[in-house]
Parts: C-alpha cells; structure tokens; sequence
C-alpha cells in the first residue's frame, strides 16, 4: 500500500488578506486532481495561542494522504508556485513554512507538536527536526511557519477533537461586508445547540462565527462531527454567495493547551498552562476594568489578571476571598517594568471556599439588635433598648458566601480558539472511528460539490 503523505502548512496568512485553511483549501482541489487518496480531513491545528508572534489563531494546517502519482519533491514544487502566487509579499510578518513527510509520523515529531500547543519553541529546533528526518520542506521570510507546519504534521488528533465547516468567498469580497443574517445563525444555534458550539455570545448576543477583517472566510460552524457542521452550515442565510467550503477535523474546543497543571515556580512567559493555589490577594478592580488578585503555593506567587473584555466573569473573580483554594488557567504574559509576571485568565476553577469571617459588635442580649460603641473602654450600648456593658466585646461573624465550588469560564466573545466551552465540558471524541463524509468540501463552480440550494440568499 503506499504510504501516507503528510504536508504541513503554517503562517499563511496576514492582516491584508490570505488565509492557511483557504489555502490548504486551494491545494486539497490541485491534489484531488492529481488522484489522491485522502486518510483524513484537512486537520486545523490551534497552537500556543498566547506566544506574541503568532499569526491570526495562530492555526496550522496538515493534509494527509496516499499517491502514486505524487511524490515529495514535486508537490513541494507545486506549493512553491502555488505561494508565490498566493502569499502577499508587502506585509513583512508573514512568514510561511511547509513540510512534507512520507510514512509514519516520527515520534520526535508528535513531541514537538504537543509541545508547540502550550510552549513557545524556537525555529531552530524545527529545522533541526526537518533536516534529521531528511523532510522536503520550504519557507519565506525568517522560516517561522516551519515551527507550525512541523506541529501541524505531528498531531494526529489522536484524543478529544471536534470538527470546523468553514466557508470563503471570492478574493473580490474580501474587503465587502459577510452580510450574515444575524437570526439564522440564532436559530441555527437553537437547532444545533446539541452538537454546535461556540456560534453566538451568550451575553451580547454577538455572533461570533465570522471573523472580521479581510480574510477570505465568510464564516465557520465548529461541532462535534463532519455531518452536523454541514446540516448547521445549511441553516445560515447569506447575501453573498459561497466560493468554496471545506470541513476540517481540529482540536478547538477541546482545552489541549490547558491540560498541563504546574507549580507556580515553573512557569515560563508565553506559557499556556494551569495552576493550583491559595487565593493571597482580595482581587481589586484596576486602571481600564481589569480585575487583579495574587494565587499562591508552596513554590511561589502569581498576579492573576481578568481583563474587561471577559465581562461577566470579572463579577465571579470579584467574589474570591483570601485563602480559597483555585485553579487559574491562562497565558502567562512576561515581566515589564510596571507589573510583574501575570496569569492572563482563561478559566477559573474554585476548588474550595474559606470561611468568609467579618468582625462585628455584640448583638443586644435584650433585644437582639446591633450595638454601638460607647466610646473608647466604655463598652458597648444598644440604641434601641438602652441596654449597656462593659464586659462584652466585638465578635467574629461567619458571612454567607454566593460564589460555589466549579468551573468558571469567560463569555463566548472572550474565549481562545482551543478554549474547551461550556457545552463540550462533558463529552469528548477521543476513541471515536473516523471515516470521512461523501462530499466534505466543495466549490460553487462544482455542482456535484455545490452546496444544496435551499441555503438561500
């Protein structure tokens, strides 16, 4: 049987236009030409979302398939040619890179890759990796794409993953407005709400299936399997007409970057990681409606900032008390000369509530009401019933606390790309079989691949 082929893609994309999946698209239509048999959806891949250099999502892009007719050297040709055509050259921070694998996925690759979702790791190690496995591969600018396409190839999305429909339109409509009918994707979400996520903030009601700059995505329905995505994306009315559209297997949704729970002394800048600890700090509400409190444990202390585009959250953090125990999940934003190293939020889980103990006067052993002063050693005096003494003293009051144990997430609008959401909290597709759909991408020039007419305009 001929073996797998493996072609990672990252950093394709910029500010002005272009984008890795409507890429990956373009060439998924030159290799099914050429006769390729797929092994698997195109496979999105969110990295490290907090490292400052990363592009849009900071997404790469595996294909991966069997050929006779294709080998390494000629589809890196075929890519080469494809980017020079497709890559805008005035933005400097574009930077793509491309790999090409035969055979099995190295297991040095696969380390690379679960590294690459919670750890910035330099392009050096990447190229040394490249060059061990004698790896075709290709980059412009400094070569950082290398870092994502080899990532990209090492994660077989072997555990929990979901799936993504995105649909894209004509170069000419990338400056337009998606014109997206705002309550087909409400009703959408009411239908799928079941098997969708992430389409509509629950607070604002944004929706939140479209990107907003001049990329060539219209928008993306992301589920819990290939059919569903298609069926949901049917239910979302358009102005403008869809171009191409394509189903991706990925792991947003599912909290890969989060998984690595470590002590407070071994946390690194760009870090994307969790930590559990002693509440040190009441949390303050800062310049600009942040949020700020400390965590601490056995090794060490950590400012943790909830910043105001996370809304409603900010209400929770407010309710932690000194000495509850936590686990802040986040990005770890580097040290600067006017703050310290910070744990940027992206979930909050309370594991346990102190007691919240206040200090207050005696209650009136006549009536029963709050006491006051009567100056200083004089004791205390019930205005109500005259009652006064000197032997009693303040007491301490345990106050009822609203906040309870559990996970506590940021609105829809406030939430990385690789943010596990309420709704998938409990389920996952680790172990699932996967088998591809009949037609799982298509264009509007194909009507075999076209979408079904009743999307409607």
């Amino acid at each position: 049987m001929d073996e797998m082929i493996s072609v990672g893609l990252d950093d394709i994309d910029s500010p002005s236009g272009g984008c890795t999946t409507h890429f990956a698209t373009l060439l998924v239509e030159q290799l099914e030409e050429a006769g390729v048999t797929w092994c698997d959806y195109p496979n999105l891949i969110r990295l490290n979302p907090n490292i400052p250099f990363r592009t849009r999502g900071n997404g790469a892009v595996c294909l991966r398939f069997r050929s006779q007719a294709v080998n390494e050297q000629e589809l890196t040709e075929m890519v080469a040619s494809m980017l020079d055509v497709y890559v805008k050259t005035d933005y400097p921070n574009t930077n793509p890179g491309v790999v090409v694998v035969r055979g099995g996925v190295p297991e040095d690759v696969v380390r690379f890759a679960e590294t690459a979702v919670w750890r910035a790791v330099p392009i050096p190690l990447a190229i040394r990796i490249i060059k061990k496995h004698s790896a075709q591969s290709l980059s412009r600018g400094n070569g950082r794409g290398l870092v994502g396409a080899v990532a990209a190839v090492g994660n077989l999305l072997l555990e929990d993953h979901t799936y993504e429909y995105i649909a894209y339109r004509t170069a000419d409509q990338h400056e337009a407005e998606r014109h997206i009918d705002h309550e087909s994707v409400r009703r959408m979400d009411r239908v799928f709400s079941q098997g969708t996520f992430s389409n509509v903030d629950e607070e604002t009601g944004t929706l939140m299936i479209a990107p907003h700059g001049p990329d060539p995505v219209l928008f993306g329905i992301r589920g819990e399997s290939p059919d569903l995505v298609v069926e949901a994306a049917r239910m979302v009315r358009l102005n403008v007409d869809v171009d191409r559209w394509a189903v991706f297997r990925t792991n947003q949704g599912t909290g890969a970057h989060l998984r690595h729970n470590v002590t407070v002394d071994c946390l690194r800048p760009y870090m994307s990681a969790s930590v559990t600890g002693r509440v040190a700090s009441k949390p303050r509400v800062i310049e600009g409606g942040h949020v700020l409190f400390s965590v601490t444990d056995a090794s060490g202390s950590i400012d943790c900032a909830a910043y105001e585009p996370s809304g409603s959250f900010r209400d929770v953090v407010l309710q932690l008390t000194e000495n509850d125990t936590v686990t802040v999940q986040g990005g770890v934003r580097p040290a600067s000369r006017t703050h310290g190293m910070t744990v940027n939020i992206e979930g909050l889980e309370v594991i346990s509530l102190s007691n919240n103990i206040a200090v207050r006067n005696p209650l009136c052993p006549d009536c029963g009401r709050r006491m006051k002063s009567a100056g200083r050693a004089k004791g205390y005096k019930c205005e109500h019933c005259g009652h006064r003494s000197r032997e009693m003293s303040k007491q301490e009051v345990e106050l009822a606390r609203t906040l309870t144990p559990g996970l506590y997430l940021p609105p829809t609008r406030a939430q990385r790309h690789l943010t596990r959401p309420e709704r998938r909290l409990y389920s996952t597709n680790a172990g699932r079989r996967q088998t591809l759909i009949s037609v799982w991408h298509g264009r509007r020039t194909d009507t075999e691949r076209a979408l079904p007419p009743d999307r409607g305009h």
